[in-house]
């Protein structure tokens, strides 16, 4: 399961948004104990991608170490990494497959003619196919 604070999605919609019609990225920041997970906080980054960035994201190792130090300087984990797909749904490409890592998390957000159209979340298993996470709202699941 996976928690994520809904300042972590504003935050990550307002980036899709504001990128539109390229993609964003960014990552995720977190703990996690047993099989939950819980989302913190976001960091966007550069889409260092050559070329046409309406259809691919990359990061650069360098955003990849810097990350990693950050999380390790909150005490937190790096959990993973967002990206947008702009007119197009929140299920992963083959491209999206072929570049992940077992580990991670990997939020999609869709933006339709540049207006949020919703989120979803992905990690591999164990044949390196993606498989859907449920996500839930930290906040509302502290209140229960």
């Amino acid at each position: 399961m996976t928690y994520i604070e809904a300042a972590v999605i504003k935050m990550m919609t307002e980036d899709a948004i504001h990128t539109f019609p390229d993609e964003c990225c960014g990552f995720l920041f977190g703990k996690e104990t047993n099989e939950e997970r819980v989302i913190l906080q976001t960091a966007a980054v550069n889409n260092a991608k050559e070329g046409d960035k309406r259809r691919r994201f990359e990061i650069k190792p360098k955003d990849y170490l810097e990350a990693e130090r950050y999380a390790d300087e909150q005490g937190w984990l790096l959990l993973g990494v967002y990206h947008s797909h702009p007119n197009h749904p929140a299920i992963p490409s083959e491209h999206d497959r072929l570049a992940a890592q077992p580990y991670f998390s990997y939020i999609i957000l869709s933006v339709i003619n540049k207006e949020y159209a919703g989120l979803r979340s992905w990690r591999l298993n164990d044949e390196q196919q993606f498989e859907e996470e449920k996500i839930y709202d930290h906040q509302l699941t502290l209140k229960k």
